[in-house]
């Protein structure tokens, strides 16, 4: 019997990044807490607590819901987390040496 992997898991890389880009969509338009959620089919408590850092981590399903709402690339607004036991942390990037 075989576990089902957990979802991956994506955190926010900035509450005011989050207001910026819905202050200005894709689109050119704002959008508000409420309209977000309803088109992202998350909860209006969610986009808020994203907001002001209360939550930072989300599934997959849903960060990619509300980037795609925005206009934006997944990875403009979230970055991508791995489990390391019980800690969420970021995925590893390329780092670049200062002064090499």
């Amino acid at each position: 019997m075989s576990e089902t992997p957990a979802p991956t898991m994506y955190a926010v890389a900035s509450g005011g990044r989050l207001k910026m880009l819905m202050e200005r969509t894709g689109t050119g338009d704002a959008v508000t807490v409420r309209e977000l959620a309803a088109s992202a089919g998350v909860s209006h408590g969610t986009i808020g607590a994203l907001l002001t850092g209360a939550q930072r981590v989300i599934p997959e399903h849903k960060a990619k819901a509300i980037a795609a709402r925005l206009g934006v690339d997944l990875l403009v607004l979230f970055i991508p987390m791995e489990r390391a036991g019980r800690t969420l942390i970021p995925v590893q990037q390329p780092t670049q040496q200062v002064g090499a």
